[in-house]
This record gives C-alpha cells, structure tokens and sequence, in this order.
C-alpha cells in the first residue's frame, strides 16, 4: 500500500484581516507536512483572483497547492486563460469541479459537467496536472439516483481524473461502501475522505443542509444540546470527528482531506489525537 497522504483546504479570503489570518492558518498547519492545500473557487468564478493570489503565494512557501476550478458559468476561453495562469506559476495540482450556479445567473456555460471540464484539462495541457474530482458517499443532493451518482463519478475518473477527494460524512459506512461500488465498476483511483471539523452547531447544519451530507441524529441533538456552549461543542466535536477519522484510517483509506474552514485549531487537534 502506497504511502497515506494528508491535505488541507482553504478558501479565498476576502479582506486584508482574511489574508493574514489565512497566514497565521497556515504557518500553524505547514509543520504538519501535508502533501497539498487545495484552494476553492466561488460559484461562477467570482474568487478567481484571490484563488490565484492564495495558490501562488501558498507555492512560494514551498508547499504543493492545488486550486479548484469550477466550470458552470465558464467558457473554454476562460478555463484556458486560467489553465495558463497557473501553468505560468508552476501550478501542477488541479481540483476540477463543476460548481454550482450562482444566484442569478441564467447561463450554465460551455461545460455541463465536471467529465467535460476534465476531458478540456487532458487536452488543452496532456499530463501537466495532477487532477482531483469530487465524490459524494451520500450521494450528490442533485443527483437522479444513487446508480446516476456513481456513473458520474466514473465518467469524471475515465476522463483523465488520478484521484477524487469526497465531501464531508459521518457515516464511515457510506463511505466504505461508495469505493467498493466505485472499484466494482473499474475505478481504481485513490478516493481521499474529506473532514469537516465539527467546531459550531449551526454552521455545521447549514453546509450539510446544502451539500447533502446527513448529520447523524444523535450527533445533530447532542450539539443542539449545547445551545452556545462553545467549548462543549468544540469537544464533542472532537471526539465524534477523531472516531470517524479512526475508523477511516483502520479501514486502510490513502489518506485524508480536511476542511479547515482557514482555521488551524480543530484540525490540529484531531491530528494529535490521531498521532499522525
């Protein structure tokens, strides 16, 4: 078995305090020696500058990054424009996605789906990048069907895709069960878990609500439980996410993604306490 990786995502920030508390994230989280930081990309390309700006400083610190690259509202024109920046600045990570509309925004764009934008990646640059994509456990919230779910996936992977990270979960058997469907139909690409640290109740419900990622029930009433007690939160949090982690890393996965939400507390804390 190879190697296990480990990485990190942040999003874009938007004001001077973001940058620097972005930096402070950082320098906590750079001792830890993951193998990428992927940087995410608003609905519609609407971060685009600042994705470009936290990559390319990210590469100067001399860690890997890895932009996401969303394609709804785009056109070839467009994806290629970027495609050259980041080839300008030695990027060679790329996590392609195909986003979601923004509000508003009448026009899906030249690409429907992530498949497409992968197959325009492999001809417009051969191997430059390492290209990731994205796998829903519990099933996209948009998808027609489980089986309609997993053949997506597939078609992204047969695209040119070397690897996929999956949104968030807490059910450990979504998860195991989604790669052995996956390995049934010819996948043998590494399928990274994604990791949301649990640090806020509300916040927590609100992303899973628009994801699809289910929040067990007990784990759901436990946290309403707490009303504003943060530290109770933050600790059970804690507990439930280092179980899953736990459980994840007995069942042999290649390695593990966190959500940081460009925070550096929880993720370290669940680094510890794994002994990675």
């Amino acid at each position: 078995m190879q190697d296990r990786y480990y990485s990190f995502e942040f999003f874009p920030p938007k004001t001077a305090e973001g940058v620097e508390k972005l930096r402070n994230t950082r320098a906590q989280l750079a001792p830890l020696n993951p193998k990428y930081i992927s940087v995410t990309f608003g609905a519609g390309g609407t971060t685009q500058q600042g994705t470009l700006d936290t990559v390319l400083e990210i590469q100067r610190e001399g860690i890997e990054a890895a932009p996401h690259l969303s394609c709804v509202g785009s056109s070839r024109e467009s994806i290629r424009a970027i495609l050259q920046q980041y080839r300008d600045g030695g990027i060679r990570h790329i996590v392609a996605l195909r986003g979601d509309m923004p509000s508003g925004m009448g026009e899906i764009g030249e690409f429907r789906y992530a498949n497409e934008l992968v197959e325009f990646i492999r001809a417009e640059t051969g191997d430059w990048f390492q290209i990731e994509v994205a796998a829903y456990p519990e099933y996209h919230p948009q998808a027609k069907s489980p089986r309609h779910d997993l053949e997506n996936f597939v078609r992204k992977v047969k695209a040119g895709a070397n690897s996929a990270i999956t949104q968030y979960f807490f059910n450990a058997d979504a998860y195991f069960r989604f790669v052995d469907d996956a390995r049934a139909m010819g996948v043998d690409v590494p399928i990274v878990p994604g990791i949301m640290p649990i640090t806020n109740y509300s916040q927590l419900m609100r992303f899973s609500e628009m994801c699809g990622a289910e929040v067990p029930r007990w784990v759901a009433k436990r946290l309403e439980g707490f009303g504003d007690d943060r530290e109770s939160i933050r600790a059970f949090g804690l507990d439930v996410v280092t179980a899953l982690c736990e459980r994840l890393l007995a069942g042999g996965v290649p390695g593990l993604h966190f959500y940081t939400l460009n925070a550096a507390g929880a993720t370290k804390a669940i680094w510890q306490r794994l002994k990675l």
